[in-house]
């Protein structure tokens, strides 16, 4: 583990309570101190990119600028099997999609580059108007007798709120096969909103200033992320495949609205929502199915693994509920009788409704049925990429878990902190937006996976914690292991708490029997290599998100051993 130490080469729940924002003393630095990383000039200042790789193709990206408001003709592509390009191996031109839309001169192009070997390596590179784009390295999916793999793993990606630290890093130790973005690649928000209150100072304001509403906004947003050096190099070095969560669209969007849409005053929701999809797909290195919602599908590693990647969002998700329809006064005494009766109602008929969905009979359906087809073939593995946190997480009751001036300063900020402190005396989920929200619909996922005879491994997203979960059934039966990866940059609800002191981790551990590891506060990525017989999964941490000069660690590394049939085994803690 010691190439984690080298420096990087370059210049709902206790979250409402604790506030959305994260104040951060500005120690003295001015802006001229703290200016933009140095960007890339050129007509492909926005780098290039590949994605949703298959044995014999991949989706390769860019965008060109053009000088002097030129047009952006067609692209020559070239692929070759090493990085002097003397053995090229693809060559066409791309063109632009027609209609797509230009963001400040710059028109996002790609292209599939098939016929390939698969399992190799390759080289690419665009021209355009007698210049060369940076290289680009890309992996086809292997097909047969593979015995290592490599996946590096991101989620929650906050541009105003800190440097890609985690990007560059994973762009330069992770060695990564495949690299998954588990969504919330953007945020809608605008200045003044969430995780903006440190862009001035850091010179990462956002574009546009203002909330995104149309096409453009969402397209302007994207631009911006991909001028970024640390993003440009992480998506250099290796395929990506992306899926997203709810910012790239609006927070806690579901199948007809999201909670940060108002339509008196926002517009159809389904116009919004297709805007920011149709931007997702032009900026992004992804294939585009028979429509451009349905983003789920699997992805085969030889003999070695399947990749399942989900869609809980947009096309079968009910709206979450929140905890206005908590059934008794929050105050009450958590041992009378009739509350606890009234508790277990709600969450057996009210977040237990069988009718609340995460995702569609045909998803899961879908899931199934690869889930069988990788167990019938013998494989080790199976990976679901997955967008909220799967494993069961009952909040603590903070009435007697944390210190008594922490309560006390709940109660005189704010009464929907003190309610919701009172309210986890009488035992509810953390946060409704994940599985939990959608407690029939997990138990409908473990039983597909039962009826595949599967066990797997859980790729999460969303919290921006740190998380090794155990995941259990209903019948308290063994289906797999869970990874919660942390934030690239976005800010953890406990990091605005002013108490270093207090473990919350530790609580949620002591709390859940399925939280084997939680730390609330850490940056970075996950690092998973899987083996024939064991998969290593290593919770990358960097040291700042404030400064471009950080370094990287393991923060702890887990073994999870495949179950071959028989019982699934615990994940062990190694490192």
């Amino acid at each position: 583990m010691s190439d984690d130490t080298l420096k990087l080469t370059r210049r709902g729940a206790l979250l409402a309570a604790a506030g959305a924002g994260l104040a951060v003393s500005a120690c003295g630095e001015t802006l001229e101190q703290l200016d933009p990383l140095p960007r890339r000039e050129g007509p492909f200042k926005h780098g290039v990119a590949s994605g949703d790789p298959k044995a014999d193709s991949v989706v390769l990206w860019t965008a060109i600028t053009p000088e002097n408001g030129a047009g952006a003709g067609p692209v020559e592509v070239e692929m070759a099997l090493d990085e002097a390009f003397s053995d090229i191996v693809w060559r066409a031109e791309a063109a632009p999609r027609e209609g797509v839309l230009s963001v400040h001169g710059a028109t996002p192009v790609k292209i599939i580059a098939d016929g390939l070997e698969p399992g190799r390596w390759h080289y690419y590179r665009f021209r355009f108007g007698g210049e060369t784009s940076p290289v680009g390295r890309t992996r086809t999916l292997p097909v047969g007798r593979v015995s290592e793999y490599r996946i590096a793993a991101f989620s929650c990606s906050n541009y105003p709120h800190g440097f890609f630290n985690a990007y560059r890093h994973a762009a330069e130790h992770a060695q990564a096969d495949l690299m998954i973005h588990l969504g919330d690649y953007i945020y809608e928000y605008g200045m003044g909103g969430y995780g903006t209150g440190d862009a001035e100072r850091l010179a990462r304001v956002v574009d546009p200033q203002t909330e995104l509403y149309t096409e453009e906004d969402y397209a302007r947003r994207h631009s911006l992320y991909s001028l970024d050096p640390d993003l440009q190099a992480a998506k250099a070095a290796a395929a990506w495949l992306p899926i997203w969560d709810d910012h790239e669209t609006a927070n806690d969007s579901w199948v007809d609205g999201a909670e940060n849409h108002d339509p008196k005053t926002e517009g159809d929701w389904h116009e919004r929502r297709d805007a920011a999809i149709r931007a997702y797909h032009d900026w992004l290195p992804v294939r585009e199915g028979e429509t451009l919602i349905k983003r789920y599908g699997k992805a085969e590693i030889g003999d070695l693994a399947t990749l399942v990647f989900l869609e809980t969002r947009l096309t079968a998700r009910s709206e979450e509920l929140d905890f206005s329809s908590f059934p008794i006064d929050v105050g009450a005494d958590p041992d009378d009788p009739a509350n606890q009766a009234a508790v277990r109602h709600w969450r057996e008929n009210i977040i237990g409704n069988p009718e609340r969905r995460l995702i569609s009979e045909t998803q899961g359906e879908f899931v199934q049925d690869a889930l069988a087809a990788s167990v019938a073939e013998g494989k080790p593995w199976r990976v679901i990429a997955n967008q909220v946190l799967m494993g069961r997480l009952e909040a603590p009751n903070f009435m007697t878990e944390t210190p008594f001036w922490l309560r006390l300063g709940m109660r005189l900020r704010s009464r929907f902190q003190w309610e919701f402190a009172q309210r986890t005396a009488h035992g509810v989920p953390l946060n409704l937006d994940s599985w939990d929200g959608f407690p029939v619909d997990r138990e409908r996922f473990y039983d597909r996976a039962r009826a595949a005879g599967a066990d797997f491994i859980v790729l999460t997203g969303d919290t921006h914690n740190i998380w090794t979960n155990d995941l259990y059934d209903a019948s308290g039966e063994r289906r797999g292991t869970e990874f919660g990866v942390t934030s690239v940059t976005s800010p953890s609800p406990y990091e605005a708490v002013n108490a270093p002191d207090v473990d919350f981790g530790r609580m949620m551990e002591e709390r859940n029997p399925e939280i084997l590891h939680n730390n609330v506060r850490d940056k970075g990525y996950l690092r998973l290599t899987l083996r024939r017989g064991e998969a290593l999964a290593e919770h990358v941490r960097v040291t700042t998100i404030k400064s471009r000069d950080a370094s990287g660690e393991v923060e702890s590394l887990w073994r999870v051993s495949p179950s071959l049939g028989g019982a699934v085994p615990p994940v062990e803690r190694i490192g």
